[in-house]
């Protein structure tokens, strides 16, 4: 009996962001091209996804071994792995860290994989038995051995797919097609002197009207020179007896920073950043910087960070006996102010002893 569906190939490709330079609201079929739009062209987004990411990848760490502990620190290109990681969960959903071995057949180095590159080969059960890694024509089959794998697969929670996590990415599509939306507009109205489209108005003073061949002339010039985001607001040359008409709504009216704003927040709510931190109006949930700063850490920063150094002291745990990882919650300025409540209780706590004082916060592990 099978216990999870078989799929075939890649996971699908989720909602995502326009493609640049495509109509607004068509959706880019690939990850790449969801990144792209969702994550480099758009700041809210990226500083959202780099705010948790990079306090991941300079969190403070307690290991159960050196060596660990130095495997799991390292950098790839630069940018630790934890923060690599972190994004790829972040936008992804997955990632996948490829273990390098030495001569010896010891865990050398830890190397993430493209995430859009790999696909998860199940056994006749359902059970992932391989992972495919795609870079243009060639295909590398990397083992998943439940002892020491080839591949550590992290994923966050998806409850539509047994083998594929789900990421925050395709959660904030809407939010940020708007957002990129109007800016667009808002400077392509800026651009040609802020002035918004309307109606040609056919008024020649003899009762006559366009003839089909006219109409269809000054219809086929109105798309071509003046329809879409990119066109809005340019000047227009009227011959005899045509009049110009503004219809829409003007850019007050449409109030289009209250929609940025409001757009703005919503990415912030799809990745868990307080929207105090990414310099948004109109949000006074927490009180000052050092609260959202802390709400950041609590909400956001230590879910991942839990995520990634459980799934790879579990991955490496063939390797290392007892492997564990985790953050050290003392060394986190963000947390100082709660675990000095904590220290303070426990001490008062008279009817502990001096080891179930220390296991509480963590000191000795």
């Amino acid at each position: 009996m099978k216990l999870f569906g078989k799929r075939a190939g890649r996971a699908e490709a989720r909602p995502a962001l326009s493609r640049s330079g495509a109509a607004l609201g068509a959706w880019p079929p690939s990850y790449e091209a969801q990144v792209r739009d969702g994550y480099a062209r758009n700041a809210i987004a990226q500083r959202a996804v780099r705010l948790i990411a990079e306090a991941v990848g300079s969190a403070p760490l307690i290991a159960s071994d050196p060596a660990l502990a130095a495997l799991v620190r390292g950098r790839v290109g630069g940018v630790a792995l934890t923060e690599m990681v972190a994004t790829q969960l972040q936008l992804h959903g997955n990632a996948f860290v490829q273990v390098l071995r030495d001569a010896e057949g010891a865990a050398a180095a830890l190397y993430p994989l493209r995430p859009e590159r790999v696909a998860v080969e199940p056994d006749a059960g359902g059970w992932p038995a391989a992972y495919l890694y795609r870079v243009g024509a060639r295909t590398t089959r990397l083992g998943a051995d439940p002892v020491r794998p080839e591949v550590i697969h992290l994923k966050l929670c998806n409850p539509l797919d047994d083998h594929y996590g789900l990421g925050a990415l395709g959660a904030a599509a809407a939010a940020i097609a708007v957002h990129n939306a109007a800016a667009t507009w808002n400077k392509a109205l800026l651009d040609n002197a802020a002035r918004p489209s309307g109606a040609l108005v056919y008024e020649p003073g003899d009762g006559s009207t366009l003839s089909p061949e006219q109409f269809q002339r000054l219809s086929r010039e109105m798309e071509q020179g003046f329809a879409g985001a990119t066109q809005a607001g340019r000047p227009m040359l009227l011959e005899g007896g045509l009049r110009w008409q503004a219809l829409s709504l003007t850019p007050a009216d449409m109030d289009f920073v209250e929609l940025k704003a409001a757009a703005a927040r919503e990415i912030a709510l799809a990745f868990g950043v307080p929207p105090m931190l990414l310099g948004l109006p109109g949000d006074a949930t927490y009180a000052n910087y050092r609260e959202a700063n802390r709400a950041l850490w609590r909400l956001a920063v230590l879910p991942i960070a839990h995520q990634v150094l459980d799934g790879l002291a579990q991955g490496l745990g063939g390797w290392f006996a007892d492997a564990s990882l985790a953050v050290d919650l003392n060394r986190v300025p963000a947390l100082s102010e709660d675990r000095e409540r904590l220290w303070g209780m426990v001490s008062a706590a008279d009817f502990l002893s001096a080891d179930e004082k220390r296991e509480m916060v963590g000191v000795g592990r």
